[in-house]
């Protein structure tokens, strides 16, 4: 597998650019592309399950105002049917050519999610700090999605942190900042298609690149989410998801 899907080789020393000019990279997949990086994501261990997809401006589900429009799974048992199994991926990229998936957090991965100012200037300043920054893929609607090892499953139940002490995916629009999807919750999985023209969630760094602690960039993104906010960051204030 290359270093970036796409055939856009040498993205990393390009990112800078990229960040600077205010231009993003986007995966444009046909439908071999699209099951390609889905198989490469599910390789990285990141647990896929089906998902809604747009139909116009609207969600391809029948719920009358869908609050998170081709962005939730379809299935309610979305957290036991996620998985990393090729055939069964393969067969539903195949069988629902228009399906986006979700990958569920708190398994295998978290996923820090904070707005797209915020998350290129800390993207940009971990590049250059050399810090190892996982896999990240930006979406369209003004975010950058870290993705991180999970810190969600440690063996004493009751040290278990539920994404509903951070944020619901159906009520993050009320979570402006960042974002901590852990157990409980999920997020979208490039190439996945948004409501509107040309929209769209894509990788930025590949799922090939290692998962990092989330802890390694903790510091670095609330400080951007502050700095985007035009506030003094509150390490001390926030109720992050850290095992005892």
């Amino acid at each position: 597998m290359s270093a970036e899907f796409g055939g856009r080789s040498g993205l990393q020393g390009k990112l800078t650019q990229w960040l600077r000019a205010g231009r993003r990279p986007k995966e444009t997949a046909g439908d071999g592309d699209r099951e390609a990086l889905l198989l490469a994501a599910a390789d990285a261990g990141l647990p896929l399950a089906p998902a809604a997809y747009p139909s116009g401006y609207r969600c391809s589900c029948d719920r009358v105002g869908c609050p998170t429009p081709a962005r939730h799974p379809v299935s309610f048992a979305w957290q036991t049917q996620s998985t990393t199994d090729r055939a069964q991926i393969e067969r539903w990229a195949r069988h629902q050519p228009q399906t986006n998936f979700i990958t569920a957090t708190g398994m295998v991965h978290d996923v820090l999610d904070v707005p797209l100012d915020a998350g290129r200037g800390a993207l940009e300043r971990l590049l250059a700090d050399g810090v190892e920054v996982g896999p990240v893929a930006e979406s369209d609607d003004g975010r950058l999605l870290f993705f991180t090892l999970t810190r969600g499953t440690p063996e004493d139940e009751d040290e278990w942190w539920p994404c509903e002490l951070d944020c619901h995916p159906e009520t993050m629009d009320e979570h402006p900042g960042l974002r901590w999807h852990c157990r409980g919750s999920y997020v979208l999985v490039p190439p996945a298609r948004l409501p509107g023209e040309d929209q769209t969630v894509h990788w930025v760094r590949g799922p090939e690149h290692p998962l990092p602690d989330p802890l390694s960039l903790l510091e670095a993104l609330t400080e951007a989410c502050a700095r985007y906010a035009g506030e003094e960051p509150d390490h001390m204030g926030a109720a992050w998801p850290l095992r005892h």
